[in-house]
């Protein structure tokens, strides 16, 4: 029983994200030739939200400020 429903957890999941990286090609963030922390940032979430990204989310990373090394 429990591996039935764990698998259903792991199908639902791999769907979602599925859709969060069609979503992503979709609105061409792939191709973008600017890439930065922010870019990447954006890309992550949006793959996340996956299919909130078609009923009106569109999250995006406007500022990403990394460390610098010592």
């Amino acid at each position: 029983m429990a591996g039935s429903s764990s698998r259903i957890i792991s199908i639902v999941v791999l769907v979602w994200l599925l859709i969060g990286i069609l979503a992503a090609g979709q609105r061409g963030y792939y191709t973008e030739r600017d890439q930065n922390c922010a870019t990447l940032g954006t890309i992550a979430v949006t793959i996340i939200a996956g299919p909130l990204n078609y009923v009106g989310a569109n999250p995006k990373v406007d500022n990403c400020d990394l460390p610098q090394p010592s």
